[in-house]
């Protein structure tokens, strides 16, 4: 410690009668991304909302579709890590997850980074044959083009 002598420092503390911090080049442990720059407001529970979007808080969606809309550059790494978690590598491109209180509580944290919208499903499950022919459109509806199967003959009676 150059310049930190405990002998200057006594002597100093006698004359002056101030306490000087012996070691004034200290930073703080704690890191800049330590706490989250981002507002109260955007986690508080919009419970008013439901009619704006469509959803019903007796009846919730049992699925979600979660689309990135932001960049994470320049975003602290555990939004990274929880866009990547999540699938969102890319922008603009829906991922389908449940309507589970821990994805909900992932989807928190980049909330900001996404749009979140109900899986609508006018049309019923699709079975496993109609998995292939299934589109989602850009009102949240998962669309079924069902395949037309072929009738087949009846048996003639002889």
């Amino acid at each position: 410690m150059s310049g930190c002598s405990l002998s200057s420092l006594s002597s100093k503390i006698l004359t002056e009668g101030t306490v000087l911090s012996p070691c004034r080049w200290f930073v703080s442990a704690r890191s800049k991304f330590t706490k989250a720059r981002i507002s109260k407001e955007l986690f508080a529970e919009r419970s008013k909302e439901h009619e704006k979007y469509g959803g019903d808080p007796d009846q919730p969606h049992k699925l979600h579709i979660v689309t990135r809309v932001k960049s994470v550059m320049r975003r602290p790494y555990w939004e990274k890590e929880m866009v990547n978690h999540l699938g969102l590598q890319k922008a603009q491109v829906p991922v389908i997850h449940k309507n589970t209180p821990a994805v909900n509580n992932q989807l928190k944290f980049v909330k900001h980074l996404v749009r979140i919208q109900p899986l609508k499903v006018p049309y019923g499950l699709p079975t496993e044959q109609d998995m292939a022919n299934t589109y989602i459109n850009s009102k949240g509806e998962l669309i079924i083009r069902r395949l037309i199967q072929p009738v087949e003959p009846k048996a003639i009676e002889s």
